[in-house]
């Protein structure tokens, strides 16, 4: 968007730990780019449901304080809790701002989930039916939605009964610039692999509530009963990456190693130092979720092994680029470790399971195509014709002209 004359600030929150790509500008990145880190005055606590409510709305604070004094004229909103999004809604109400949510995950659902494991019954479907109108009413308040899936809308109309004009379904996919098939033995795996078995699997990415970090454990245990000299490597952080670290001494030195997140221009070797990358998903969580490090594997280049659900679109997208999706269970783990032991000792296998994957990213991660939609989007959401409160006034100023796109603030 920048590179198309946007003036654009991407905000990120500085206490959430996580996989955030770039956030400093480089050499060619154009002068209209900017990165803000927004920082919440409440710690953040990832599973601590009163200390996280207070941080919620501590960092919605921080984050609208931002907004106001950067007066956009549009704002996207992605991977946004629900109290800081909620708070976010009556901000753009108030000052008329138009907002596009990018829905990611249907965030209600992993929440409902949480409260259920926590709470007694009563309790819990409660608070799940009041998380899921909250939901409901930022997604119906959004100027458009941009959905990643199908499976979205049909959670707008059969459960919320929400039907709404301006939604666009618009895939996730992976930068296939800055992700691209690298050696085996590069300047990463050299650091952090310096003893190869003959199977190395990576996961890389979260470990949340909709994961199961033990079926990691498992699948390296398995494949190791089966004869496999199979490492692990795990680019984590958090309560899921603390509980296979745990696990580590059940095992020969070396077999599994857990490392921090890794910085972005790191990502291309240490995918590609693997070879199987490895993406697990709980059951419950494929209602509302599709892992985005799949797309990350696929432009690697490298085969890919799902422990996931059949019918989610993470999994279509493994099967079609010939690798392996199996149930997240102990049969799953089973069949997932025959496959591994059949391309264990076949590296031209692997080699070939590899260019499938790079192939199909590339046939589907058109960033051309992919910013044309952005690009309307934005434009059809600042230009709507609503008239838009003045921040912190009562006055008010009219739409952006046509003609003067050219520098419209995102």
């Amino acid at each position: 968007m920048a590179r198309r004359g946007m003036v654009v600030e991407h905000c990120y929150s500085s206490e959430y730990v996580g996989g955030k790509g770039r956030l400093e500008l480089e050499r060619d990145d154009p002068k209209t780019l900017s990165f803000t880190s927004i920082t919440a005055e409440r710690p953040f606590e990832k599973y601590g449901p009163v200390g996280r409510f207070r941080y919620e709305l501590s960092y919605g604070r921080a984050w609208t304080d931002r907004i106001r004094e950067a007066r956009p004229d549009v704002v996207i909103i992605c991977n946004t809790p629900l109290f800081a999004a909620e708070r976010f809604r009556r901000f753009a109400r108030r000052t008329r701002t138009p907002w596009i949510l990018w829905h990611q995950d249907i965030i209600s659902l992993a929440l409902g989930e949480e409260l259920h494991r926590k709470f007694p019954k009563s309790i819990a479907q409660v608070g799940a039916r009041v998380l899921s109108a909250l939901e409901r009413r930022i997604t119906k308040s959004a100027t458009r939605v941009v959905a990643i899936g199908e499976e979205f809308q049909s959670h707008y109309s059969q459960q919320w009964k929400l039907n709404r004009p301006g939604v666009s379904v618009i895939p996730n996919w992976a930068p296939l610039e800055d992700i691209t098939p690298r050696s085996l033995e590069n300047p990463w795996s050299t650091e952090w692999i310096p003893e190869r078995g003959s199977l190395t699997l990576l996961y890389a990415g979260t470990l949340g509530r909709k994961h199961n970090p033990h079926l990691l454990v498992d699948l390296i245990k398995a494949a190791r009963c089966r004869g496999l000299d199979a490492r692990l490597v795990v680019a984590s952080e958090g309560e899921g990456a603390d509980l296979i670290l745990a696990r580590t001494g059940d095992f020969p030195q070396g077999t599994i190693r857990v490392i921090a997140f890794q910085p972005a221009d790191q990502l291309p070797d240490m995918l590609s130092a693997a070879d199987v990358l490895v993406a697990i998903l709980e059951p419950e969580a494929s209602k509302f979720s599709i892992p985005s490090k799949v797309l990350s594997y696929l432009a690697a280049g490298r085969p890919v092994l799902g422990l996931m659900p059949a019918h989610n679109p993470a999994a279509n997208d493994i099967a079609a680029a010939g690798g392996l999706v199996a149930p997240p269970t102990p049969e799953g783990v089973a069949h997932a470790v025959e496959w591994l032991a059949s391309i264990s000792n076949d590296p031209a296998s692997r080699a070939q399971l590899g260019i499938r994957s790079r192939m199909l990213a590339e046939q589907r991660f058109d960033i051309n195509k992919i910013a044309d939609q952005f690009y309307d989007l934005l434009v059809a959401a600042a230009t709507d014709g609503t008239p838009r409160a003045e921040y912190g006034t009562g006055f008010f100023r009219k739409s952006l002209p046509r003609d003067g796109l050219g520098r419209l603030r995102t």
